[in-house]
């Protein structure tokens, strides 16, 4: 006759104390769900329904900018609200003047495909990384070759698709195919903390614009958006409402809230403080996934990039559409607001950047 095994420490037979382990978690979760419900005491929209609705939007592509001999698959705009960086699956980085359109900088990456770009804090280095599993720094200067100067700065055990520097040029977030987010030390090119929570790809990474905030945010390939605090190392919030990839994730102006994008055709905004989901965009027509979110420097807009060749802009309190942003020839891959939010810059499998204004 089998014996059950015993907890020696509690006495407790182990399948007793997993099986109802298990169901006072489940009784719990209820009991929070409970209490969120409480909470959710009206829509967003339905709150909106009181404001005025925003006039007639006439957004254009004032600048194309062409270089790429392949798809762009990510930009960031630097501090000085004039030049913007793009990298792209020919394995090139190319540093734009936006007003000119001219190419200050162009690197060659040891990879294809390569998914990370980001202009550092001070506007003079710059950041990239992809398919080699590896996130390189080049300080930008035109008296030296950049190439003599690049760093690894990060190492993954899978591609990086998203890089983000955590206010300052010493430090850098890091998303990987290996399902992990990394804070790096830049000076010394060494992990100060591994964030584990994801169960697939991650995507997307965004900072808090707070530069006191000590939380960041992440989206993936698991259909979650997770809310990280880098002191502990631990997610404080996870959001599992896409039925899709995250593609993209971006913080509100405020800092209080949260914009996803998703294969799953939809964007979605989440509440910090309430610590649920408080907008939805989505139309019946709208069929094809979103690539990217950001929003306009008021926060009132919400600007995709999606497969159907444009971009939807959404007025992001009545969650509706408010217009839509046609000039791309394939899918619009990537977008970033100018940081005075008087311009749009966009990028596409088109091999073209464009800049909206």
């Amino acid at each position: 006759m089998k014996m059950a095994s015993v907890d020696l420490e509690s006495g407790i037979p182990e399948c007793e104390s997993i099986e109802s382990l298990t169901k006072e978690v489940e009784v719990l979760k209820a009991k929070l769900e409970e209490e969120r419900k409480k909470l959710n005491d009206v829509e967003l929209y339905v709150a909106a329904q009181k404001l005025d609705t925003l006039a007639q939007f006439n957004f254009k592509p004032r600048k194309v900018l062409k270089g790429h001999q392949g798809k762009v698959l990510a930009l960031d705009w630097s501090p000085d609200k004039r030049h913007l960086v793009s990298s792209s699956q020919d394995g090139k980085v190319i540093v734009w003047d936006a007003f000119t359109t001219n190419k200050e900088h162009a690197i060659t990456m040891p990879t294809t495909w390569v998914m990370a770009c980001a202009f550092g804090p001070s506007g003079g280095v710059i950041a990239a990384g992809g398919l080699d599993n590896k996130l390189t720094l080049y300080p930008l200067s035109f008296e030296d070759d950049i190439n003599s100067k690049k760093r690894v700065v990060a190492n993954h055990s899978n591609y990086i698709s998203c890089c983000k520097f955590q206010h300052s040029d010493q430090q850098i977030l890091t998303g990987s195919g290996d399902t992990t987010v990394c804070l790096w030390d830049i000076e010394s090119a060494t992990a100060i903390t591994t964030f584990n929570g994801h169960m697939a790809d991650v995507m997307a990474i965004d900072s808090s614009p707070s530069e006191t905030s000590n939380v960041f945010v992440s989206g993936g390939a698991d259909h979650c958006v997770y809310v990280w605090d880098v002191r502990t190392g631990q997610y404080v919030q996870t959001f599992d409402e896409h039925e899709g990839d995250v593609n993209g994730v971006r913080f509100h102006p405020s800092g209080e809230a949260v914009a996803s994008a998703s294969d799953d055709a939809t964007c979605r905004l989440f509440d910090l403080r309430a610590d649920r989901q408080v907008g939805f965009y989505r139309k019946e027509s709208i069929i094809f996934g979103c690539n990217s979110v950001d929003f306009s420097s008021s926060g009132r807009l919400l600007f995709g990039a999606y497969n159907d060749y444009c971009v939807n802009v959404w007025d992001t309190l009545k969650c509706i559409r408010a217009c839509i942003m046609y000039g791309h020839e394939n899918r619009v891959s990537c977008l970033r607001m100018a940081p005075d939010g008087t311009a749009l810059g966009t990028g596409s499998w088109d091999l073209t950047l464009r800049v909206w204004a």
